[in-house]
């Protein structure tokens, strides 16, 4: 099925999810809002960051992007590259306002995914940047914990380094 759409808002999030920072600014430009959501809650700015896509990022966010909004489950932007694994989008992301300790509907947060999925530069960054290592999510783990249970010895490294 091939579904084409004219909305202003449909083709923000078909140019975030490409990284097409020329059509987002011709987009942005005609004042086309970059906090809409989809059905699904995905703002531009979570899909341009979660695709890797930096400068489409950088320029959502110059444009007034929040970096706090969060899907239907929760998740925010910060939270997509840390499941992903890229800390140079993360660092925009910080630097723009995001919510290291933000949660989502798991109690989850941006150092967990980090550390669940071994993305060490990111554990580092989040920790750098103040997260905090107290959090539990519903099933009463901190992002220790989850360093543990996966047998993450990088992350306990660097949590044992802030005595966590």
């Amino acid at each position: 099925m091939n579904f084409t759409s004219n909305r202003p808002e449909d083709l923000l999030f078909d140019a975030a999810r490409r990284g097409d920072v020329t059509y987002l600014q011709e987009l942005i430009n005609a004042q086309v809002n970059v906090n809409s959501q989809d059905g699904k809650g995905f703002t531009p700015l979570i899909l341009a960051a979660y695709d890797g896509h930096l400068e489409a990022t950088r320029l959502l966010l110059n444009a007034g992007a929040n970096p706090n909004l969060q899907d239907v489950t929760g998740n925010t932007a910060l939270m997509g590259v840390s499941f992903k694994g890229y800390p140079e989008i993360a660092t925009l992301l910080i630097e723009n306002g995001a919510d290291v300790n933000a949660r989502n509907g798991n109690n989850g947060t941006a150092l967990m995914f980090a550390t669940l999925f071994g993305r060490h530069a990111l554990v580092q960054l989040l920790l750098d940047a103040g997260a905090d290592t107290t959090i539990r999510d519903v099933r009463g783990l901190t992002a220790r914990d989850l360093a543990v249970q996966q047998g993450n010895a990088e992350a306990l490294r660097l949590f044992a380094e802030r005595g966590v």
